[in-house]
């Protein structure tokens, strides 16, 4: 389409350009309020991509709806091409390099902190025990003031760990686990209490669900989260649409959140734009609450000052960068953060997974032989075209899904390596890495069901209950 010919683009002013992203904004709100055909919709969407990032990289900013480009520096002389930005946002994640996001600039974007070695053995020296694989490989690679929280627990203070789901599915995928089994290995070995928010209520504003279905897919996942291990004498889970309702803590922090920030401030940060609905530029504070311990008078006995941790992937940074900004000006301490890297989609390391694409991951509901298809059908392969080829060149680890998904689930060092190694030579086949890939995953997810067959109605409504936990506060 011709108006979105990057010639075309390369011509426009800044301004130009942010009225073209704005124009385009509303097109794809629109197309999807008209409930237009899924292609159409997606093709605005890349169209809308794009144009942001043809912004960015004229003017050096990230579009920020609402606030046209002001005291421009212009980075665009022929150096920068648009397709090295990434795009990273609690919605969207795209780039379009096949090894991924670039995690380094990000950390340097977003003002985080990289987990480097002498952090890791800190941890490994105040816990005593192994750090988790997803540590000692990169899995989670940055954090916002973890030394705090280290610093306070040498000094036998406490802390607490937050986490979240959006339930957007039924069904969870492997991805969907990264986050909860850290979780579980961090409560584990610093043995502090957990809460874990279900925001039933952002999924009802941003998708097109009724709230009964909304709540009914909190309670679904809830069960996949609890299969994870968790202790439920240590770990309260709660869904928004009914705990909010219940506790005056909680609403007493959304509201102090909801005063001190600006309108303008979370369009800047989320790109809402004044034809969004109301109850989406208030949920961010919804978000924000969990990360003060006033939130959880049950748990923490009406406790203010206890500090919290909150493992996530870094898409989610938005909205604790807000909080932390927020939080001494409520009186309230500042959240630290561990930021985990996005679980790639089979078919590439481009975009994160979508849970509604059966094809895009692993369900958590897949039975073995669907495992082994999607995998052997849509692994994206770092293996050459041919075999002599691939014996005499090797694979490329860097872009190949099944070695991505053995990073993260595959527990044994010397085994990664040693499959590293063979694969990068040439002596190991994609069909052979992808082989290892399925007899890793078969087990796991099948373990997984067991556990959840077990979670019983009842065992949710343990964990759901407001309540006080193993802990004296």
């Amino acid at each position: 389409m011709a108006d979105g010919s990057n010639c075309d683009l390369k011509s426009l002013s800044p301004l130009q350009l942010f009225e073209r992203v704005t124009e385009q904004g509303e097109k794809v709100r629109a197309l999807k309020a008209g409930k237009a055909p899924k292609d159409e919709i997606d093709a605005a969407v890349r169209m809308l991509l794009s144009l942001k990032l043809s912004y960015k990289t004229t003017t050096g900013q990230d579009y920020q709806a609402g606030l046209p480009p002001k005291d421009l520096v212009l980075i665009n002389n022929g150096t920068t091409k648009e397709e090295d930005e990434d795009l990273v946002d609690p919605w969207n994640v795209q780039t379009s390099n096949a090894k991924g996001v670039d995690y380094d600039k990000l950390i340097v974007r977003f003002g985080s902190s990289k987990i480097d070695t002498d952090l890791i053995n800190r941890i490994e020296r105040a816990t005593g025990q192994k750090p988790h694989h997803f540590l000692r490989r990169g899995i989670f690679f940055s954090h916002r003031d973890m030394d705090q929280v280290l610093d306070a627990y040498e000094n036998k203070k406490p802390f607490y760990l937050y986490t979240g789901r959006g339930p957007s599915s039924q069904a969870m995928h492997v991805g969907h686990l990264i986050p909860f089994m850290f979780t579980k290995w961090l409560q584990e070995v610093f043995d502090v209490p957990l809460v874990i928010q279900l925001t039933d209520d952002e999924k009802y504003l941003w998708k097109d669900m009724t709230v009964e279905k909304a709540y009914e897919y909190a309670r679904e996942n809830a069960k996949d989260i609890i299969a994870c291990g968790f202790d439920v004498n240590k770990t309260f889970i709660f869904s928004d649409l009914d705990y909010l309702g219940t506790s005056a803590g909680f609403y007493k922090n959304i509201v102090k959140v909801q005063k001190h920030v600006t309108f303008n401030q979370v369009k800047g940060i989320f790109g809402f734009t004044d034809s969004d609905c109301i109850g989406k530029i208030s949920f961010p504070a919804i978000q924000a609450a969990p990360s003060f311990s006033s939130s959880f008078p049950q748990i923490f006995n009406g406790k203010e000052n206890i500090q919290c941790l909150i493992p996530c992937a870094i898409d989610q940074d938005p909205y604790f960068r807000m909080t932390r900004d927020v939080a001494p000006r409520i009186g309230q301490p500042k959240p630290a953060l561990l930021h985990s890297v996005f679980f790639p989609a089979l078919q590439g390391a481009q975009t994160k997974m979508s849970a509604s694409d059966p094809n895009s991951s692993i369900f958590l509901t897949d039975t073995p032989k669907q495992i082994k298809t999607k995998v052997n059908k849509h692994a994206f392969s770092g293996g050459r075209d041919t075999i002599e080829e691939h014996r005499k060149y090797g694979g490329n680890c860097d872009v190949d899904v099944s070695f991505m998904y053995l990073t993260f689930f595959l527990e044994d060092d010397d085994r990664l390596e040693q499959l590293k190694q063979a694969y990068t030579s040439g002596e190991l086949l994609t069909g052979e890495l992808k082989k290892v890939l399925i007899e890793t995953m078969q087990p796991l997810v099948a373990a997984h069901q067991e556990r959840r067959k077990q979670v019983t109605d009842e065992i949710v409504k343990q964990f759901m209950t407001p309540r006080k936990l193993a802990f004296e506060f």
